[in-house]
């Protein structure tokens, strides 16, 4: 009976969504265990006039630089009497290659600091994305205890090298080389971070694993008594894990397959989303990648087209060494913004592909992920995504295209929802605040003094972009950082209390299991039509 009551209120619910229904201190903070009358106004303002108007002939005696007695300041063609600050000339960082050529050294004169601009017409820091307060519970493990040198130094069992920033200036000692450009492109970004805000980056000592699989276990560390667990930055992470999620390297370019700087890759996915409606493209879903790199991969194939069965689904395979010598024609990302769905799956891990998916405007199908990088948790399902099931995908993807279609403003409102998220709150400006952040916050559980290792070697935009070749130099020209920001960093948001973190992972986990029931509606309608 309460089966039969829990599946008749889901019909309901699913009736009215598919109808025509309504479409403190940082330790501190983080460590819980693992929110008047007329005439008088008259006669005042004749008296305040009479005293303007005497003013404003007495100045025209005057020069006009002795208003407030500063050559910088000036009368607004906008508002006469208003007083407004000359603009400082923006500060811009060159590359000085000659020099490095010179000393074989980074510049001595390198920015590490930089005055705060005192204007107070500049905007204040605006708010954090939400998804940015999964900092401090992705650094609550070592909120009582901090990170003392022992257990930093435990990180290095697989890292691929040391990262150490001292007065601004960073130092790297590589232990192993990471596969392609990953470290490369991932010590570019920190150098960036450092560029855009000279100084505030403060002294830190990191070890960074650029291979996709987290490795450090919850149930090594998660037991009362156990050792503190060695704190290690990767890119992805699982609720198994406990290793730090940062920004990914193809944010700055991804030369072995083609992959622009995400600054100009944001315009080209908003440009190659105008090139058509929603409504005029093509109603399956879409995907394209390597199939071989993980077993769901080549399970998702068995959902392509074929003589006998159409799942509404268009899955094509990536050769990229085939792809590499045809000059990526058939790999633009902006140009596959053509169909109303698009699949996102993952690979061995994570996919970096996640973000060009959800950019474009089509619904995303995103297939059960096992992994999460910094972003994805602030994403949630049938606002941004639909969720597909795992192990029934062929069927899963059928009925959401079939409801895409079927619904199309509600689908569309979706699509736009995540491509506005990657626009709005995944702008490269975010993704260095989003380090800057992290890592200011890290900074704060270190229990000693961050040291430059004898082994470690000093890095500076220089010394990786003016010997560098082909693609690669071409990206790291595109996305260097040539002037300090203006503004702060953006503000952050206290970290979640318990209730209102419950609250955030109850109503995701709610919203999946609606869609399954959904789902087991749906097919048992289809079974009873055709019987």
């Amino acid at each position: 009976m309460r089966e039969n009551g829990m599946q008749q209120g889901s019909q309901r619910h699913y009736n009215s969504w598919h109808g025509s229904g309504p479409s403190g201190h940082f330790t501190d903070a983080i460590g819980r265990p693992f929110a008047k009358s007329p005439s008088r106004s008259y006669a005042i303002f004749s008296f305040i006039f009479v005293l303007l108007v005497g003013a404003l002939v007495s100045t025209r005696l005057l020069d006009s630089t002795s208003i407030t007695g500063s050559p910088n300041q000036k009368l607004s063609p906008a508002n006469p009497t208003a007083i407004t600050q000359k603009p400082r000339k923006r500060v811009e960082f060159q590359l000085n290659c000659t020099a490095l050529n010179l000393t074989k050294t980074c510049p001595k004169h390198y920015p590490t600091s930089m005055s705060p601009r005192d204007d107070p017409y500049l905007p204040s820091p605006s708010a954090c994305p939400e998804y940015f307060r999964w900092i401090y519970e992705d650094l609550r493990p070592w909120a009582r205890t901090g990170i003392t040198r022992a257990t930093l130094e435990r990180a290095n069992k697989t890292a691929n090298f040391r990262l150490v920033v001292v007065n601004g200036r960073a130092y790297v000692e590589t232990f192993v080389k990471a596969f392609q450009s990953r470290d490369i492109f991932t010590l570019w970004g920190i150098l960036q971070l450092l560029r855009k805000y000279p100084g505030k980056v403060p002294d830190l000592e990191l070890m960074f694993d650029c291979v996709d699989w987290p490795v450090i276990k919850l149930q090594e560390h998660g037991w009362p008594g156990a050792p503190p667990p060695p704190p290690l930055f990767r890119y992805c992470g699982d609720d198994e894990t406990l290793d730090i999620v940062f920004p990914d390297w193809s944010f700055w370019g991804w030369p072995e397959i083609n992959i622009k700087p995400w600054g100009l890759l944001l315009k080209d996915l908003e440009e190659g989303n105008r090139r058509s409606k929603w409504t005029d493209r093509e109603p399956y879903a879409f995907w394209k990648g390597n199939p071989k790199v993980a077993k769901t991969r080549e399970d998702l194939l068995k959902c392509n087209v074929s003589e006998t069965q159409d799942w509404n689904a268009r899955l094509f395979s990536q050769d990229w060494i085939k792809e590499s010598k045809d000059g990526y024609k058939k790999s633009d990302l902006a140009s596959q913004c053509a169909d109303r769905f698009k699949i996102y799956i993952e690979g061995s891990a994570w996919s970096v592909s996640e973000k060009y998916i959800l950019a474009c405007d089509s619904v995303t199908l995103i297939v059960k992920p096992h992994y999460y990088d910094f972003f994805t948790r602030g994403l949630m399902p049938l606002q941004h995504y639909w969720p597909i099931q795992e192990d029934d995908k062929c069927r899963s993807i059928k009925f959401a295209v079939d409801w895409g279609n079927t619904h199309q403003d509600k689908a569309q409102a979706m699509g736009r929802a995540a491509s506005k998220f990657i626009q709005d709150e995944l702008k490269f400006d975010l993704v260095y605040d989003y380090m800057f952040h992290l890592l200011d916050q890290y900074s704060k559980l270190l229990r000693f003094k961050p040291t430059i290792p004898p082994k470690a070697v000093e890095i500076c935009a220089e010394s990786m972009a003016c010997k560098a070749k082909g693609l690669t130099k071409k990206f790291m020209m595109e996305s260097l950082v040539t002037s300090p920001s203006e503004t702060s960093p953006c503000a952050m948001s206290p970290p979640y209390d318990p209730s209102s973190l419950h609250s955030v992972l109850s109503r995701k986990e709610n919203t999946l299991g609606q869609v399954e029931l959904w789902e087991k509606i749906y097919w048992q309608n289809q079974t009873k039509l055709q019987s």
